[in-house]
């Protein structure tokens, strides 16, 4: 035999899809909201000790346990199964997905721990480091170290972190926070949830897997200058709900009513042209059977609109809720942070006697 030929045999061996073992992907495989809900609602009430600045109660992104008059401590953790294919660029969304909840809350973070689930039998150990390797890429970007985890064998590919991090007491953004008046600014495009679905069929171009990368592995840093600016009152990330989900749960905590133009909601173009044909996730529409009898729907919208505003985002972008004299400040720093698709998307107001706390659509 050939030595080319036998080196072929011995060293070409063909790439592992990662989706493959999964039946969900990234944000989407969260157990939908309505079902959350009941679950939740079963769970026993634990201890509530005056330091617990944040906890259960109004589904924000992150614990918050105050340490002293200037510190507190932000706990948060995040994992799924495979979005994309690739080890190294599944490691590197989980990971900055993860630690986006630490910069929802104002936080800096300082340190995490890895969540590591692998079916040993089905994936070398290179695959797996390689996914380890994409997690700490985005650490080192943010900063941190990965100073522990676990991991266990399991069917479902699965990784993510625990994220720690520190903000001022006064400096914590609750989802619940948000006033009267508000405006909302959100910081990344729609549309991550449609461009996963859109490369499971194999419809994503090199193009496409570009930008959603991009945008999945753009840390939410930015979230610490906003904390910091006078008038930004509240923010939450969009990940699994989608934006109307996201949004109910910050107008259910600040007991409010949300008035979004669909028009001004900043989407990536790819994703829209996939919809409009119908390439949408399964999470989309359980999102949306969860939450949608609290949303105000205008009849004249389309099916790929509502496809986007339910769209489960995997690292997606902060939705800010701020004072009007503060849009221009935070769409400054939003900007100057290379978030370029930031924009305002709509406006909060005061409950009236017949509506409860929701969202209502208008193009």
């Amino acid at each position: 035999m050939p030595i080319d030929s036998l080196s072929f045999d011995v060293f070409i061996m063909e790439p592992i899809a990662l989706t493959r073992f999964s039946h969900g992907g990234g944000c989407g495989c969260k157990i939908a909201p309505g079902l959350l809900a009941e679950i939740l609602a079963r769970a026993p009430q634990g201890i509530l000790p005056p330091e617990l600045l944040v906890g259960i109660e109004t589904s924000d992104d992150a614990a918050v346990y105050r340490l002293n008059d200037t510190q507190a401590l932000v706990a948060t953790t995040d994992f799924f199964t495979p979005i994309v294919d690739d080890p190294y660029d599944f490691g590197r969304i989980a990971a900055t997905n993860a630690l986006s909840d630490i910069y929802a809350m104002g936080g800096t973070p300082i340190m995490a721990l890895a969540l590591v689930g692998m079916p040993i039998d089905k994936l070398p150990p290179e695959v797996i480091g390689r996914v380890l390797e994409g997690g700490a890429s985005i650490c080192r970007e943010a900063g941190i170290p990965i100073a522990g985890g676990h991991s266990i064998d399991v069917l479902e590919p699965i990784y993510g972190l625990v994220g720690l991090g520190l903000v001022h007491p006064d400096r914590v953004r609750r989802n619940a926070d948000a006033l009267p008046g508000d405006v909302l600014v959100l910081g990344k495009p729609l549309g991550v949830g449609i461009l996963s679905a859109a490369l499971k069929k194999g419809l994503l171009d090199e193009a496409g897997y570009a930008q959603m990368l991009r945008h999945t592995t753009q840390l939410n840093r930015v979230g610490i200058q906003l904390a910091a600016l006078d008038g930004v009152h509240a923010m939450t990330d969009v990940t699994g709900f989608g934006l109307a989900g996201h949004l109910l749960e910050m107008c259910r905590g600040a007991k409010l009513r949300a008035r979004v133009r669909l028009g001004a909601l900043p989407t990536i173009d790819a994703a829209v042209m996939f919809a409009k044909d119908g390439i949408v996730t399964g999470a989309s529409g359980r999102n949306w059977n969860g939450y949608g009898s609290q949303v105000d729907w205008p009849s004249h919208a389309q099916a790929w609109q509502r496809a986007l505003v339910a769209d489960p985002q995997t690292s997606g972008g902060l939705l800010v809720s701020c004072h009007a004299d503060a849009v221009n400040a935070v769409l400054a720093a939003f900007g100057a942070a290379g978030f370029e698709q930031a924009a305002r998307i709509g406006t909060l107001h005061a409950l009236d006697t017949r509506a409860p706390p929701g969202i209502e659509f208008d193009t």
